[in-house]
């Protein structure tokens, strides 16, 4: 009995994936629960494991493709017999008529929206011949996207086998800045290509696809710059007090917990109390609506090979600074072990970025859509202040505050990073809840 292999639900929002890497081949045998394939999507990496035990007979979908949620990836045949080699596809029957790859695997509807798009494509491209002769047609995300950006498909050049244009080349284009078609022209001039490399220059060249998450990173960032209206402010924490706090009481801390005592703990904290005090930074736009959370889950960027993530420290407001440490500790091993789930990276309300731990002094970060507000932290570093009147050396840190000025105004982000700042300076605030 055949066991076929589909792409899981992903979580929420998630519609497709990338087939990242097929840790077996056709013919290998397989045990229950083993990892099969990576798949990337514009959240995290996930893999699918084997629902049962046999031989991989065949693999539907190669490493660099996208599939939607449901689809066909493989199939595994039962028992140590299975045949190796996968089975040749079923050739249609005389009184049946012929369809190309895309119309068999699209439902009825897809496959008109394709055929539409197939003659589109013909008639831009000035072809009579028959379809089977000329490019594949946009995938129908792809189609769907097109029409959105009001790009042409003439515009894109397709990754897809015979040069079908998929979804990832869309949103490649869009994030390169090709140009809209203007509503009363039909077609719009073309992506502008990128200027050739000398000959001693392109031998050492090397040009490497984008991952599906960095894909999602680049396009969400400018989507972040695009739409908000993104203004930041700074200030500057003498860190002395949390610096001596955490020395006296590292050792029995851990002793205690289980989890070294580190800066971001007092940070979220710190951010937490600020957010009860100033709920704008907290808040979203849905529209003409604004969204007020009551609660906080506090997203914490953490660097990986594959990316920046952001996975979510969930009701941080309600737990203590051992809690988040716990929690940190373990999202961020989940991230650099790439096996953060859907759900560790959702429903974020706030975001910290620690730049200081690379050596960054200040930065500008950028908001996580579509939160309104994102801390940047930065390195600590010994400088000369002024305390009652005497220049004294401190260890001071920079602090910057992103925000979305279309809803959180200047007065608003002063003192939020105010509040910030005052409960770092005098951690005791954050034990007694002020």
């Amino acid at each position: 009995m055949a066991t076929e292999i589909r792409v899981p639900t992903l979580g929420e929002s998630v519609t497709e994936a990338t087939i990242g890497k097929w840790f077996k081949k056709v013919g290998d045998a397989i045990a229950t629960d083993e990892p099969l394939v990576e798949l990337e999507t514009d959240k995290v990496t996930v893999e699918v494991p084997a629902a049962a035990a046999g031989r991989l007979s065949e693999i539907a979908v190669k490493e660099g493709e996208t599939v939607e949620v449901g689809a066909l990836l493989g199939v595994i045949s039962a028992g140590d017999g299975a045949k190796a080699a996968a089975p040749e596809p079923a050739k249609a029957s005389p009184s049946e008529p012929k369809q190309d790859a895309v119309s068999q695997a699209s439902a009825p509807t897809a496959a008109s929206t394709v055929r539409q798009a197939a003659a589109e494509t013909a008639k831009i491209a000035g072809d009579a011949g028959p379809i089977e002769a000329r490019a594949m047609p946009p995938a129908p995300a792809a189609a769907k996207l097109l029409a959105e950006s009001n790009l042409a498909v003439d515009q894109i050049s397709g990754s897809g086998k015979r040069g079908q244009v998929l979804k990832g080349d869309v949103l490649d284009a869009i994030a390169r800045g090709a140009p809209s078609q203007p509503a009363e022209t039909p077609k719009a001039a073309p992506v502008a290509a990128r200027a050739p490399s000398s000959a001693d220059d392109a031998s050492r060249e090397e040009r490497v696809r984008m991952t599906k998450l960095r894909q999602t990173i680049a396009r969400r960032l400018k989507e972040a710059q695009s739409t908000a209206a993104m203004l930041t402010t700074f200030n500057e924490v003498d860190m002395s007090a949390v610096m001596a706090l955490r020395t006296k009481y590292k050792d029995v801390f851990e002793k205690k917990h289980g989890v070294k005592l580190g800066f971001m703990g007092f940070f979220t904290k710190g951010v937490t109390h600020a957010l009860k005090e100033i709920p704008s930074v907290n808040a979203e736009i849905d529209g003409t609506d604004i969204i007020f959370k009551n609660y906080a889950h506090i997203g914490v960027a953490v660097g990986t090979e594959k990316g920046l993530v952001v996975p979510v420290v969930r009701d941080a407001d309600q737990m203590s600074i051992a809690e988040i440490e716990k929690d940190i500790g373990r999202l961020g091993l989940a991230a650099r072990d790439g096996k953060l789930s859907v759900a560790d990276m959702q429903g974020g309300t706030f975001t910290i970025s620690n730049g200081g731990v690379y050596g960054s002094l200040m930065s500008t970060p950028i908001l996580n859509a579509p939160q309104s507000g994102i801390l940047g932290m930065h390195k600590i570093q010994e400088r000369p202040v002024v305390v009652g009147g005497q220049i004294v050396i401190r260890p001071m840190m920079y602090l910057a505050l992103s925000y979305d000025h279309r809803i959180v105004d200047g007065k608003e982000a002063v003192t939020f990073l105010v509040r910030v700042k005052e409960s770092l300076e005098d951690p005791e605030r954050l034990v007694l809840d002020l």
